[in-house]
């Protein structure tokens, strides 16, 4: 077996391979496009072997393209040495895993239904994850500071070859990105009419994902860009008013938040940010928001003083059971 597995990782510094089940055929041709579906555990090189990620608890496989610019190309390296149905142990020394946290923080936001910004896993947008001081999860921080060697157990389940599957919307060309969005646009706005919130938000998502991909390419602040950005911010915007529907009011405040900071001048993220406000009772940040809107867009009028009578009537029911709350105490 030996003999096979160092054939087959030639080159590849710092990779050791432990087929722990063989698989079938020919190794499969992995080309730019090929889609590659597979399961995979990542493990720390402990005693107890500590499991960081496992896709077969998130229950769904991971896939990749081929050549899109996935953030950790060592696991291209890995499944090319792969046969179909075979699963295998790499140990890869720290050179080949320091992005892997970030990676990692993308993946578990995809998987619990947070993240319309999956795209910092394709894009060059890296350099400004390594601004956050936390990735929000304990282990992955731990990683960031020390890097360090890990196990990935893989399990090569399908590859496909470009010709052979519907390409989804990051393995398109930027011209067919830009067409896909307002149709995708357009299926949002549809569901969301319906009131399928969370199916609304996933067309909005992957709408978004289409441009941030196309607006890597162009100069930031240039007009290409800012038309792209235009139409990023009213994506996000129709994606943070189904997020409001489905009562997730701080990422609603996060999403505008980063609006505003670059275009102070958009009045919709500024109302649907008093209403978040208002829902998480931030009295004071809800006025604010509101009397922004009021300074851009006076034809908002009717629609903000029907915000404040409502934020009105919530103020005072919350300090009418404040106060029944403190006079049982004294």
């Amino acid at each position: 077996m030996s003999d096979m597995r160092d054939t087959m990782l030639t080159g590849s510094e710092g990779i050791k391979k432990t087929i722990l089940h063989g698989g079938t055929g020919d190794l499969p041709r992995f080309i730019t496009g090929t889609k590659v579906t597979f399961h995979f555990r990542t493990q720390l090189c402990d005693d107890e072997r500590t499991v960081l990620d496992d896709s077969k608890k998130v229950g769904t496989p991971m896939e990749i393209v081929i050549g899109n610019m996935f953030k950790l190309d060592i696991w291209e390296t890995l499944l090319s040495s792969m046969r179909i149905g075979e699963v295998s142990e790499f140990w890869c020394d720290t050179i080949h895993t320091g992005v892997y946290p970030l990676v990692s923080k993308s993946m578990r936001r995809i998987a619990e239904g947070k993240d319309p910004v999956e795209w910092q896993v394709h894009t060059c947008g890296m350099a400004n994850m390594f601004a956050y001081h936390s990735l929000g999860y304990d282990d992955l921080d731990e990683l960031m500071k020390e890097p360090k060697p890990l196990y990935f157990v893989l399990e090569l389940l399908r590859v496909q070859q470009p010709s052979e599957y519907n390409r989804e919307s990051w393995a398109l060309s930027d011209e067919e990105r830009l067409k896909a969005v307002p149709v995708l646009h357009g299926q949002g706005n549809k569901l969301y009419k319906q009131g399928r919130y969370q199916e609304a938000t996933q067309k909005y998502k992957e709408a978004i994902i289409c441009i941030k991909n196309v607006q890597t390419k162009e100069k930031a602040w240039d007009v290409p860009w800012l038309k792209l950005e235009k139409m990023a911010n009213t994506l996000t915007l129709n994606y943070c008013q189904c997020l409001l529907r489905m009562e997730e009011y701080y990422e609603v405040i996060e999403h505008t938040t980063d609006i505003v900071n670059q275009h102070p001048g958009v009045a919709k993220a500024f109302y649907l940010r008093g209403k978040a406000h208002k829902e998480v009772w931030n009295e004071a940040e809800a006025r604010q928001d509101f009397s922004r809107v009021l300074d851009l867009d006076p034809g908002m009028k009717k629609a903000v003083k029907k915000e404040l009578a409502v934020l009105n009537m919530r103020m005072e029911e919350k300090n009418q059971e404040d106060r029944d709350k403190y006079r049982g105490m004294f």
